[in-house]
């Protein structure tokens, strides 16, 4: 963006000690829109204070954050939220310059090369090994537990880059891929986990009026690839002391999904430097009002 006397007189207004001042002055610099990142980045270069630098990374970085509320706005009114598409919203709150294409080309290279593994004849139980056996043991995607020092492991572009991430991320992923290769599996809403169901082929989906717990096949840790049977997860309730109620095994929403994948991610601010970021993810997380969806 050409600079003009307006911004210049902005610009030099940045380092004011008075906190009202400098509310006012981010306002208006924000007002300008994405078009005056490139600006900001011109005087970051040339500042000398890193008390400076913070109060312009912080501009840049409300400057990203308005358009990445805009959008997932956007995504929470479509009539299909893309699983891959909201999770790329949440890597970019970190990122935001992020490529997508290299996340898109990755996933495409997982469901080739499982597709080629898939037939008609297959039992349930064989495609979910099929999967498992290629995201787990071909493509090597290590499980890890959720630990909010490491921001990373929430987000798809750095768990494809390393090969490692959570529950939330790894289930993410499984379910993308499943979608894409029309395999019935959902996440479920049993407490303290992230589980996937393999729900019947006759399950309504739109409807879902049967019991859902009936019309699940068994059930996948994301973590690993480990299928449950539905013994395994009647021990899991009697040992947490909690009744199988038939909703935590209700399929849950892409809405639902990103909803709490940005809540958990958010606990990785929860210090008094970035708490601000804690707070935006959650106000993202609020926009995805889950009143509406027809699978909540």
């Amino acid at each position: 963006m050409e600079e003009n006397k307006e911004i210049s007189a902005l610009f030099h207004l940045i380092d004011d000690p008075d906190e009202e001042v400098f509310n006012v002055v981010s306002t208006r610099i924000i007002d300008f829109g994405k078009g005056i990142i490139p600006n900001l980045e011109h005087l970051w270069e040339n500042t000398v204070s890193e008390d400076i630098q913070e109060r312009i990374e912080l501009l840049i970085h409300r400057l990203h954050y308005r358009d990445l509320t805009e959008e997932t706005l956007q995504w929470s009114k479509n009539l299909h939220q893309d699983l891959l598409t909201g999770a790329l919203l949440v890597a970019r709150f970190q990122y935001p310059d992020l490529t997508t294409s290299a996340v898109y080309q990755e996933i495409e290279k997982l469901r080739r090369n499982i597709w080629l593994e898939l037939n008609n004849y297959l039992t349930p139980l064989e495609q979910v090994n099929v999967l498992t056996s290629i995201l787990y043991n071909y493509y090597n995607l290590r499980g890890t537990e959720i630990a909010y020092q490491n921001p990373e492991e929430f987000l798809i572009n750095k768990q494809l880059e390393s090969k490692r991430g959570n529950a939330i991320a790894n289930g993410v992923l499984y379910l993308i891929v499943a979608e894409l290769l029309d395999v019935p599996i959902r996440a479920i809403n049993i407490p303290r986990q992230f589980v996937l169901g393999y729900f019947k082929p006759e399950y309504d989906f739109e409807r879902h009026t049967e019991n859902p717990l009936y019309k699940t096949e068994f059930f996948i840790d994301p973590m690993s690839g480990q299928v449950f049977t539905h013994k395994d997860v009647d021990n899991y309730f009697k040992r947490i002391n909690v009744p199988p109620v038939a909703s935590y095994f209700k399929p849950q929403s892409n809405k639902a999904i990103i909803r709490q994948l940005m809540e958990e991610f958010s606990k990785c601010f929860d210090n008094d430097k970035q708490r601000y970021k804690q707070q935006e993810l959650l106000a993202l997380a609020n926009l995805l009002d889950l009143q509406n969806d027809p699978e909540e």
